[in-house]
């Protein structure tokens, strides 16, 4: 080969070797700047950071105008503290930030939550949370057990959307949340709710106390009753009458309410219902799906729901369990008060009273039929026997079995001073009904007494029976007697 042919064969590789050289260092540099890129995406851009706005019930925070996700800082402090469980009777709460329920969280899905416990110094155990809405160890109560005056912190990612209930998780875990360490947390959905008037928070709880239901003082808790799921009390966010008169919930007609309803149990379900009202939609145990046209709704102990209506018609509307001797004889009963104009092309109210008379406008019987003649006393005894019948069939689910009325709106019986001080009055009130605001024993009621249509031989008997029961001073009523008060009673 010639001299100039190697030369030239020399320089073609060299410029090969070099041209490769370069498109390898380009290919690197290349990489490298997409592996730059791809990082700089990959890692999260820092968070805005939120204190979180806590709220006690009924109250809830404002809803979520934000359109990104936020890390959120919740500072919680545990609390026992003595506090009313209804008129007359304290109870020893463990709490979530000094109420019963504790205080309530709003969020948003994706936010990042850093979660700050604190447990009071005065508390006289350790305590920790469980918050359905985390996905991690015992719901952060793994992370969380915080003795008396120490404060643990925790994070988490909110990941599914809907309304969760939060918890004490520390043993024995039944009673810490039987003293009330139970809340609501909302986790709102990227897109937020639909925009309504007024939100509530209303939250139901049983308590177990060693006295029964009214029975006065600080009552302790009775680990028995909650074990055999015989709860004393079942009330509405922690007390009784806590959604009641100048407590009661508000709104107008035409307004779009949403109530946040949890369930802390520990051990009852709730049949949450307003009487009057009808709800448009129930998120059914305070998940994403709506369910709509629903009048009650099952609320399990430690769950929740999310119901929405209109107010269409002014009027009280009453919050009840449905399991209704819970609502009027254990407190779980709370008011919700509509003010407005009349809608009567919805709700008329009484437009008539009348006798009915079915079939004919004339009375019917059988044509051997006569009533029998009531039995008249011969003596006091009698009077007696004959008068606690009649106390149960006419008095007793107002006034109760053994004449201990129902606090806030049926008077006692028992040791009555209303009637043992004036008995003709009493007389007057049985034949005559009353209406409007009394004093009982030192307690105002403000309720009616409807008119019973009792002979003056009845009367007599079932007062009778009354004065010689439950302390009150003894005596007998007579059917002369009941005449002479009836045409004489004023009030």
């Amino acid at each position: 080969m010639k001299r100039s042919t190697i030369q030239k064969s020399v320089v073609l590789a060299a410029l090969g070797l070099y041209s490769i050289g370069i498109l390898s260092s380009c290919s690197t540099q290349t990489s490298q700047a997409e592996t730059t890129a791809n990082t700089e995406e990959a890692t999260p851009k820092e968070l805005p950071v939120i204190q979180a706005e806590l709220t006690d019930a009924p109250l809830v925070p404002a809803p979520i105008a934000r359109k990104h996700a936020a890390k959120v800082v919740v500072n919680l402090e545990v609390k026992e503290v003595v506090k009313r469980l209804a008129d007359g009777v304290d109870y020893t709460f463990w709490t979530f930030g000094g109420s019963v329920p504790g205080k309530f969280i709003r969020i948003r899905q994706h936010d990042e939550v850093e979660f700050h416990l604190m447990n009071h110094p005065d508390s006289k155990n350790p305590h920790n949370i469980d918050l359905h809405a985390v996905t991690g160890p015992g719901g952060g109560a793994a992370s969380t057990f915080t003795a008396p005056g120490h404060e643990t912190v925790f994070n988490f990612k909110a990941l599914n959307p809907g309304l969760y209930v939060y918890h004490c998780a520390t043993a024995p875990v039944g009673m810490h949340i039987a003293n009330g360490m139970y809340g609501l947390i909302l986790v709102e959905p990227e897109e937020g709710l639909p925009a309504v008037d007024k939100e509530y928070y209303v939250m139901q709880g049983d308590f177990y106390t060693k006295g029964d239901f009214g029975d006065p003082g600080l009552q302790p808790f009775d680990m028995q009753k909650a074990l055999n799921e015989n709860p004393s009390y079942v009330v509405f966010n922690g007390s009784v009458g806590a959604l009641t008169g100048d407590k009661a919930l508000t709104a107008k007609v035409g307004e779009k309410v949403r109530l946040f309803v949890g369930n802390g149990g520990p051990n009852m379900i709730s049949s949450f219902h307003v009487i009057g009202e009808i709800f448009d939609k129930v998120y059914t145990e305070g998940g994403s799906k709506a369910n709509e046209n629903i009048q009650t709704t099952l609320v399990p102990a430690g769950g929740a729901a999310i119901t929405e209506f209109k107010t269409d018609v002014p009027g009280n509307y009453v919050l009840v369990d449905h399991s209704i001797f819970r609502a009027f004889n254990k407190g779980a009963l709370g008011m919700l008060k509509v003010e407005g104009g009349d809608e009567k092309n919805i709700y008329s109210g009484q437009i008539l009273d009348k006798i009915y008379q079915p079939e004919g406008s004339t009375l019917q019987e059988m044509p051997t039929a006569s009533a029998p003649k009531a039995a008249v006393a011969t003596n006091k005894e009698m009077r007696l026997e004959l008068g606690k019948t009649l106390y149960a069939q006419n008095c007793q689910a107002c006034h109760q079995a053994e004449g201990q009325g129902i606090k806030g709106a049926f008077p006692p019986l028992a040791k009555s001073d209303f009637l043992n001080t004036d008995v003709n009055r009493a007389i007057g009130v049985v034949a005559h009904g009353l209406e409007g605001q009394i004093k009982v024993n030192g307690e105002l009621y403000n309720s009616t007494m409807p008119k019973l249509k009792l002979s003056d031989e009845e009367i007599a008997n079932v007062l009778t029976f009354v004065m010689n029961n439950w302390g009150n001073k003894g005596g007998e009523v007579t059917p002369a007697q009941v005449d002479k008060a009836k045409k004489s009673f004023k009030h």
